[in-house]
């Protein structure tokens, strides 16, 4: 077994170093301890070295976890039971528990790019993210300003979501206005396949709002590049702006 050197996980600003002879836990009560946060669970995230590869697990019983690997143009949502292997240098996750979103990187820096399925397809007990979603620019905004928080910080953390009336303040929205954009985008990413979008038997999911910062993040649909569109909004309706 060839063992990579240098391999760790960035999280708010601190290393944790990994260890290819033994498993580190993400969670509550782990190696990793994100946060004390109820709705995360004691493991939730297994990194572990097997067949030459780093290997991210996701050990927990019911929260997915959005995976990006940038350099690799790879993106997948990481469901409970899955795994995937960390085919880059450099692997971002992003995954929330409760109205709380969590951020943190994977540096594997020996990591060597291999061929994964081509998009579309599913990863072995995951779902992999298929598709694009064309987005006008009020729909874009409004992701941007439910992912506010969570842009604006410098590095990996924690951040929470606003809730709808919140968020609609903030650009000088109705509550109505608001909402029936956030049915609009969820549709698209529903459509795509993205998980989280609606509960069951067509229903909307109470927790949409959080699982579409945690898509969008992780998979770049929206960056810190694209903050100033929600002061310009403000400014354009009125709205008290941060």
């Amino acid at each position: 077994m060839v063992a990579p050197q240098q391999s760790f996980v960035d999280y708010c600003g601190e290393r944790y170093p990994l260890d290819p002879e033994k498993p580190f836990h993400i969670g509550r009560d782990a190696d990793l301890d994100v946060d004390d946060n109820p709705y995360l669970h004691r493991k939730f995230l297994m990194i572990h070295f097997e067949k030459d590869l780093w290997w991210l697990s996701n050990v927990g019983s019911h929260l997915s976890a959005g995976v990006v690997a940038g350099d690799a143009g790879f993106q997948a949502t990481l469901a409970p039971g899955a795994s995937i292997p960390l085919i880059s240098g450099v692997t971002a996750v992003v995954f929330s528990a409760g109205p709380t979103t969590y951020e943190l990187d994977i540096h594997s820096s020996t990591a060597p790019l291999v061929a994964l399925d081509p998009p579309g397809e599913p990863t072995a007990g995951g779902e992999a993210t298929i598709g694009a979603v064309s987005l006008t620019e009020s729909q874009k905004l409004l992701i941007v300003v439910l992912a506010e928080e969570v842009l604006r910080r410098s590095g990996t953390g924690a951040s929470s979501i606003p809730s709808s009336a919140q968020a609609a303040a903030r650009l000088g929205w109705s509550i109505t206005k608001f909402n029936r954009k956030l049915d609009n985008v969820c549709d698209k990413f529903d459509q795509i396949g993205v998980t989280g979008m609606r509960g069951g038997s067509g229903r909307l999911a109470s927790n949409r709002r959080v699982k579409l910062v945690e898509y969008a993040v992780a998979s770049r649909v929206v960056t810190r590049a694209d903050l100033p569109m929600i002061d310009a909004e403000a400014r354009l309706n009125g709205a008290a702006s941060n």
